[in-house]
């Protein structure tokens, strides 16, 4: 078997070769019981069983550390502009090969950190296409990166409001509990669990003055503290609705659209969304592939099948 045959093997999500889907299946099996088994670790009633489930364990890591072999053995394929050692370092150091390299190091070197093991759930996500490149987490992303000045401003009022409560709290309460209250930081604690409606009951106030201020700081905590969830929702909305609405118009043939469809012997077959070369005012606006809106990211790499929408600069200027 070529060394490019067991990179398409390995790529995860390319539901177009059969031998790659059944291996993604395989991969979130192995995870799935890697996982349980490390749950069920955790019950001392199963304390007979710890051998059999410690040989499980085992064989699921040594398939773990194989593909993670394969991966950077492959990792020039991965990245082809880059030379070998670079594609390689480039590996070690992404999001995939972090998380693949801290589910395997527990079960040899750090088995305080065993719960790490968790983060291979994560190519499960991959295999069912819940990835930055589709709908859901694509979307979720951009939004935090338009409302990010909202966001932090709303944060920063949190955050203000905290250190205001936290030193109310501290003056209203110390003569009273100077055991409780002993410094700024027990208001702080105190702040966090009131305004985060979390109310842990290990530090209240007794006097007057403090049972006002916490009713006060509970109020706006509600509100305040909803302010963030409540931008990130309604721009979430916003922008799903967008690429909902552009893949309409692209089936309809909208006319501030220009559709182009992949094949074989397109010029755009292989490269990349930020490779490809656009009409003048015209900008990616979507990919519909496989029967999916896809946000056309600088790094989706496009294939035959896929059509891409291009909408020009008139349009997003008359609709947003």
């Amino acid at each position: 078997m070529t060394k490019q045959r067991i990179f398409n093997i390995i790529q995860i999500g390319n539901k177009d070769d059969i031998p790659s889907r059944l291996f993604d299946i395989f991969i979130a099996i192995v995870i799935s019981v890697n996982i349980l088994v490390m749950v069920l670790e955790t019950y001392s009633q199963l304390s007979s069983y710890f051998q059999l489930l410690d040989t499980i364990a085992f064989v699921t890591i040594i398939i773990f550390c194989i593909e993670y072999i394969l991966r950077i053995w492959t990792a020039d394929l991965l990245y082809p502009d880059l030379s070998k050692p670079k594609a390689i370092l480039k590996f070690l150091i992404s999001y995939d090969g972090i998380v693949d390299l801290f589910t395997i190091l527990p079960f040899f070197f750090l088995s305080g950190f065993i719960a790490f093991r968790i983060l291979r759930i994560i190519r499960i996500f991959h295999l069912f296409r819940i990835n930055g490149q589709y709908d859901s987490f694509a979307v979720i992303f951009s939004v935090l990166r338009e409302k990010r000045n909202q966001i932090v401003s709303s944060i920063l009022i949190v955050l203000i409001l905290m250190l205001a409560s936290s030193i109310g709290i501290y003056y209203a309460e110390h003569d009273a509990q100077p055991d409780v209250f002993k410094n700024a930081f027990s208001g702080i604690w105190w702040s966090v669990s009131t305004l985060l409606t979390v109310g842990y009951g290990d530090i209240y106030p007794i006097t007057v003055a403090g049972r006002i201020m916490a009713i006060c700081t509970a109020f706006l905590g509600v509100g305040v503290v909803a302010i963030p969830t409540g931008i990130i929702s309604a721009g979430f909305v916003e922008h799903y609705s967008r690429v909902k609405l552009l893949a309409n118009f692209a089936k309809d043939e909208h006319i501030d659209l220009l559709t182009i469809k992949i094949n074989d012997a397109h010029c755009w077959n292989g490269l990349k969304i930020g490779e490809i070369g656009t009409p003048e005012n015209f900008l990616p606006a979507i990919v519909l592939r496989d029967g999916e809106a896809i946000i056309p990211v600088s790094d989706l790499q496009l294939k035959i099948g896929d059509t891409v929408v291009l909408a020009a600069d008139s349009y997003f200027l008359h609709t947003y």
